[in-house]
């Protein structure tokens, strides 16, 4: 698995979101990467700087392009924290924590997010409108109470197993009731 494989696995990926989700501007994307896991090691053993860049530059143009903001999910070691742009956090109404995620405590994409954005902040929770998931990170604690599997072409990205969820209303009334 070289890098530039990762990228062009990362830009498909995307692709196929783009097509089965629409995104409203300032909407939540939260991301959960584990680079251990895309280069084939253990969940949080390996972290990888570079496989982060990589893939962070790819979502920001995604993120760019669609007008909405990514979060990015720390390991457990800050206990799931997520690393957004403090716009994002103060359009949300989010209260930031004390906390910068690292390598060994965040994890290597929280890391570098927080590193590459413009005024970073973590905060302990969101309620995000979509996800990916990359290695297994868990994520759906921190999106919206109706989570709707998305099928992909890309079922993985390196070695790590990838998972992409959208996520609507829930349904409520009876038999009389009406859906948009």
């Amino acid at each position: 698995m070289t890098l530039q494989q990762v990228k062009q696995q990362i830009a498909q990926l995307l692709a196929d979101v783009e097509q089965q989700i629409t995104f409203s501007p300032k909407q939540l994307l939260v991301i959960g990467c584990s680079t251990s896991e895309v280069i084939g090691e253990k969940i949080g053993t390996a972290g990888a700087i570079e496989v982060a860049e990589v893939i962070y530059d790819e979502l920001e143009r995604f993120a760019k392009k669609h007008t909405i903001y990514l979060a990015f999910q720390g390991c457990e070691h800050i206990n799931r924290a997520l690393t957004l742009e403090a716009e994002a956090a103060a359009y949300y109404q989010l209260e930031p924590v004390a906390v910068v995620p690292v390598r060994a405590a965040g994890g290597s994409m929280s890391a570098h997010a927080y590193t590459k954005l413009q005024r970073p902040v973590v905060v302990e929770q969101i309620k995000a409108h979509a996800g990916i998931d990359i290695g297994q990170t868990l994520i759906g604690m921190h999106l919206k109470q109706v989570a709707v599997p998305v099928r992909t072409t890309v079922k993985q990205v390196g070695e790590a197993i990838v998972t992409v969820a959208k996520t609507r209303p829930k349904y409520i009334g009876g038999t009389r009731a009406q859906y948009c």
